[in-house]
């Protein structure tokens, strides 16, 4: 199992790369492992106190439990991978079968803060795009998904998202192996790095394949 980190900041354009990756791969190649699925239950805390949370903190993420299932999935297990509402800030009672293959992609803003995930990773890569442009699309991601209004998502930013990138996520960017700038625009780097992939799969492939 080739198992790859993709992190970068909020807005940075992430999960475009994740999804230009899976459809540069064979069909049921890869199973991904979403950072956000991992952050803390606390969905017994009240209104305003969730407004409070930190979700751009290491802290707030559960990392035993995200490096559980990586582990389990490694092993060749199946996991139950946690949802989690940004709403009421809880987990859900449902979750999502995630089954072992042979390339695993765990995304998120920190996933490359934590050491002892990094080492579990095979490729580290870090999605580096403008400030600007990444401020443009968590006001209209937090709009639409998150139920903020547009003051709040520029206080939530002020407070939160903009320290917390300069302090944690890109900091991160000296462990990555690949660094991708503009996101999901740079389709030349996304080439690459299925291609890298591809190559991966071709030299695990059993020799008797090949033969005629």
């Amino acid at each position: 199992m080739l198992i790859i980190g993709i992190a970068g900041g909020s807005g940075s354009g992430k999960t475009t790369v994740v999804k230009k990756i899976i459809r540069a791969l064979p069909n049921s190649a890869v199973s991904v492992i979403s950072q956000d699925a991992y952050y803390k239950d606390n969905g017994h805390l009240s209104a305003e106190d969730r407004k409070k949370i930190n979700f751009d903190h290491p802290s707030s993420i559960e990392f035993g439990l995200l490096i559980q299932h990586i582990d389990r999935l490694r092993a060749g297990q199946e996991i139950e991978m946690p949802m989690y509402s940004y709403v009421s800030c809880a987990r859900l009672p449902e979750t999502i079968t995630v089954k072992p293959t042979k390339v695993m992609i765990v995304e998120g803003i920190l996933v490359l803060t934590n050491a002892d995930l990094r080492r579990r990773m095979d490729i580290k890569i870090y999605v580096d795009t403008d400030g600007d442009d990444r401020l443009m699309r968590i006001i209209q991601r937090d709009i639409d998904e998150r139920g903020r209004s547009f003051k709040e998502v520029l206080k939530h930013y002020e407070d939160f998202v903009k320290p917390m990138h300069l302090q944690f996520i890109d900091p991160t960017k000296r462990f990555a192996d690949i660094i991708i700038p503009q996101g999901g625009a740079n389709q030349v780097a996304i080439d690459i790095v299925a291609s890298r992939i591809r190559m991966n799969l071709d030299e695990e492939r059993p020799k008797y394949e090949n033969t005629p």
